[in-house]
């Protein structure tokens, strides 16, 4: 039975998906994550807060685009695992 597990913003700021404007995104839609790799960033005055994952399984869509600002509680991404 596959699981669907919201990503929330646990701080106010701007979201990242990339390292840099140059790089490429820590995470695609349709990439496998593991436990611990870096789903996106959060800019909060001027520090970026890396936000890891805490489950395994699919990266199914980021719900923000890069550099839009996002708040407390909101729906970043959604991961489907396997339960």
């Amino acid at each position: 039975m596959k699981t669907i597990t919201e990503i929330i913003a646990p701080l106010p700021g701007i979201f990242y998906k990339k390292p840099s404007p140059e790089s490429d995104d820590f995470k695609k839609e349709g990439d496998e994550v593991k436990v611990g790799d870096t789903l996106f960033l959060i800019e909060v005055m001027k520090t970026f807060n890396s936000i890891e994952s805490e489950i395994a399984g699919k990266l199914v869509k980021y719900t923000v685009e890069n550099e839009e600002p996002v708040n407390v509680g909101q729906v970043i991404a959604i991961i489907e695992s396997e339960s």
